[in-house]
């Protein structure tokens, strides 16, 4: 059996509890030891084989499972923040498939997420932005067309960009070429939740020369939208006196 793990956005203390007793009980534990944060491993029980994906290619990922599966071994596959994104698990997932091998999935908290925590920051604000955009700027792995950074910019929503820190000062020509006034509020979060976790809040104009005087090129989200002023917004009708939801009836708010 492979179990597929979520391992969190970075702080030890953020996985799961079935994530940490998936790896208390893993007989092989393959990690990405270039984004998973090592203390995790300290949960492995006593003689756990433990190898760092960073190192292999997926060949040698999957040998290792059907290594682990021929000699009637649970394996957990380690990947950081939540596996379904950018976690390139489906490739995985599509090999076991054709050998037979169970598999199952645990999610973990993502690095979006725990961005916005470090910012103290509410995505979708009433009256700001009700949706969040999840992508990345093109390199070398390609982006449709239809996904492109000018094409997403034009909703106006909330976005969020992965694997995009070492290309700052594109995806910020872009997105101001494409309509964003230079002037949106942007946040630059490296490796949130960890240790040396570093947050700061700019322009969308500001953003390449933020990331370059802090030697940010890596390990970072960028989050692009109004959102991110946390301001003018609207207040939630989920709270309001006059509100009716199934669990309390608003009140008459001509009621005296």
């Amino acid at each position: 059996m492979v179990h597929f793990v979520g391992a969190g956005p970075g702080a030890a203390d953020l996985i799961t509890i079935r994530g940490k007793e998936l790896i208390e009980k893993a007989d092989v534990i393959i990690y990405a030891g270039s984004l998973v944060n090592p203390k995790l491993l300290d949960y492995a029980q006593k003689g756990c084989e433990i190898h760092d994906s960073s190192r292999l290619d997926l060949d040698e990922v999957i040998n290792i499972i059907l290594k682990a599966e021929q000699d009637n071994k649970t394996t957990v596959r380690l990947h950081t923040g939540d596996s379904s994104i950018y976690g390139a698990t489906r490739e995985q997932m599509d090999i076991l498939d054709r050998k037979g091998i169970e598999y199952d999935t645990t999610p973990g908290v993502s690095s979006f997420c725990g961005a916005a925590a470090a910012l103290n920051m509410e995505y979708t604000l009433p009256g700001i932005s009700q949706s969040v955009i999840i992508t990345r700027i093109d390199g070398r792995t390609g982006v449709p067309e239809r996904e492109s950074v000018e094409a997403l910019s034009s909703h106006g929503a909330t976005m969020v960009f992965f694997l995009s820190a070492g290309q700052t000062k594109r995806l910020s020509d872009r997105l101001i070429s494409a309509g964003v006034s230079k002037d949106t509020p942007c946040a630059l979060v490296y490796r949130a939740t960890w240790p040396d976790e570093q947050k700061y809040v700019c322009t969308l104009e500001q953003l390449p020369q933020v990331a370059k005087e802090h030697n940010i090129d890596r390990q970072a989200l960028i989050i692009v939208g109004q959102a991110v002023a946390q301001s003018g917004y609207e207040l939630s009708k989920l709270y309001a006196p006059s509100f009716t939801t199934g669990y309390r009836k608003g009140k008459d708010v001509y009621e005296k």
